[in-house]
């Protein structure tokens, strides 16, 4: 059975093996470019516009967020299905992961997935935009790591009002205070 050190430590060396020109070492005589499934991957990097794209992660307790950001021409955020594209890049990105911690550990990954995900576009100019997104997924064998409980605003707003609210009856009042 994995400790949650070696599941974090797996993920974390799989997702930095898709580094932009990784090779694959798995072929001997044919040394390919690992396919992350990102669109810097496709066409011709010689004649074709460079594209910039990336993914990172982030862990927030048994969950593991895929963060996908590219840089996009306004003519492909406008065309339907723009959405569905960048889910299936997620979902490219979550399959690259598991194949690649099985590589490194020998054990297998489960990711199931949590929720929708969400994109954010930003306009840089009228040509270009850039796209962030993520999507959570909920790892398979950290049974013992804790939830993610209320935001750390919503705990400080509870500790003013408690402070505050020992103050009011119980307070000593200064003496030259006549009210």
């Amino acid at each position: 059975m994995a400790t949650i050190y070696d599941i974090v430590k797996g993920i974390s060396q799989a997702a930095a093996n898709a580094y932009d020109g990784a090779q694959d070492s798995s072929l001997a005589a044919d040394d390919k470019e690992r396919k992350v499934g990102l669109k810097r991957e496709e066409g011709d990097f010689i004649k074709d516009r460079r594209v910039m794209d990336g993914f990172g992660i982030k862990f927030h307790g048994p969950i593991l967020r895929i963060t996908y950001q590219a840089e996009t021409r306004m003519k492909e955020v406008q065309d339907n299905g723009f959405e569905g594209d960048i889910e299936q890049r997620i979902q490219d990105i979550s399959k690259f992961i598991k194949k690649e911690y099985k590589a490194i550990t020998g054990n297998s990954l489960t990711l199931k997935k949590e929720g929708e995900p969400q994109i954010l576009v930003q306009r840089i100019s009228n040509y270009r935009t850039d796209v962030q997104a993520h999507c959570d997924y909920r790892i398979g064998g950290l049974t013992d790591v804790e939830e993610v409980g209320e935001s750390s605003s919503d705990r400080l707003d509870k500790a003013i009002k408690n402070f505050l609210a020992l103050g009011r009856d119980k307070a000593k009042k200064p003496s030259n205070v006549k009210i």
